[in-house]
């Protein structure tokens, strides 16, 4: 079985070969300035794997892992946008680049751009495979959506925010999966289970994300501790928190998510006091570990030797255990 490795390296080879028309030049030089900035290539190399887990021709692969690449950057070049962010990877994001405008319209190009590539599949496979990447790019904005109603709320419950996690980022890591084994010859069945342990291992480690953001060593996690509570961000931890506190330490904590005035450490370590007061870490680890279970018991049930599953759980080790 190919390593992920291997399979990040061809993918970053073949997108670094993507072929974009010249003219208008800020309509795509956008595109292949968003795609240059690399990362880690996660999504279209699952698309890879899943099919030669089966045995399948990783070739006939390539172009449908490719769309998943470029509709991912798709996403996070309008995100950017809604996010008003300046950095993207260290890089001047394009909206800061160009313009609003111009990201808004080569964003558009870019989704068309993963409909043409993700069409190079078997005439048997199209019209399945159409339907799974049709609903994974609605999801996807649904998810967007949500997360962005929960900012104005103070009510979301814990099975909202789950369902906001998994339709934003866990659905891409899913179909990614379902897609490369439906081209590798997988039966619908094991292809189910294979996109159910992708979704599930997306929300197990977007919940560690969150449980990072608040209790992570800086120089190892790679972001700023304490990110999601300077920005009131609704993640797992403060709704848990918000769920449980009692009428005193609800209004310690509304006081902390009400100014903007605090100094950053002092509000941090606050929020931070009042979730150890509460246990929220171990609730959220508790959640964490029961998706990476469900994740897991979907992988057992794929009708392959063990052996070929192996790559999979590697690759599932290695996305949740990082660094405190």
């Amino acid at each position: 079985m190919a390593k992920l490795s291997d399979l990040q390296e061809l993918i970053a080879t073949e997108v670094n070969e993507l072929k974009f028309p010249l003219a208008p030049a800020d309509l795509y030089e956008p595109i292949k300035y968003i795609l240059a900035l690399g990362g880690k290539r996660i999504r279209p190399a699952l698309v890879l794997m899943a099919c030669d887990l089966f045995g399948g021709d990783v070739r006939k692969a390539i172009s449908p892992a490719l769309a998943i690449e470029v509709f991912h950057n798709f996403t996070l070049m309008h995100d950017d946008i809604m996010d008003n962010a300046p950095l993207r990877r260290g890089k001047v994001t394009v909206h800061e680049k160009w313009n609003t405008n111009v990201a808004i319209l080569s964003g558009d190009v870019m989704l068309v751009e993963g409909y043409k590539l993700m069409m190079n599949v078997d005439d048997h496979l199209l019209r399945p495979i159409m339907q799974i990447f049709n609903e994974t790019a609605v999801g996807v904005c649904e998810g967007q959506q949500f997360d962005m109603d929960f900012e104005q709320r103070n009510d979301v419950h814990i099975d909202e925010y789950i369902n906001m996690i998994r339709l934003k980022t866990a659905v891409v890591l899913g179909s990614a999966l379902k897609i490369g084994a439906l081209i590798g010859g997988a039966d619908n069945r094991n292809a189910l289970l294979l996109q159910s342990f992708g979704e599930h291992l997306g929300v197990a480690f977007q919940l560690q994300d969150d449980i990072l953001d608040v209790y992570g060593d800086p120089d190892k996690f790679g972001k700023q501790v304490g990110g999601d509570i300077l920005s009131n961000k609704k993640t797992f931890l403060l709704i848990k928190a918000l769920e449980l506190t009692d009428s005193g330490a609800l209004n310690d904590l509304e006081h902390w998510l009400s100014g903007t005035d605090f100094p950053p450490k002092e509000k941090v370590d606050a929020v931070t006091a009042i979730y150890d007061q509460l246990n929220i870490r171990q609730f959220a680890w508790e959640a964490m570990h029961t998706y990476v279970k469900k994740a897991f018991d979907s992988l057992d049930a794929v009708k392959l030797p063990e052996d070929n599953k192996q790559a999979l759980r590697v690759f599932a080790d290695s996305l949740m255990v990082r660094e405190y």
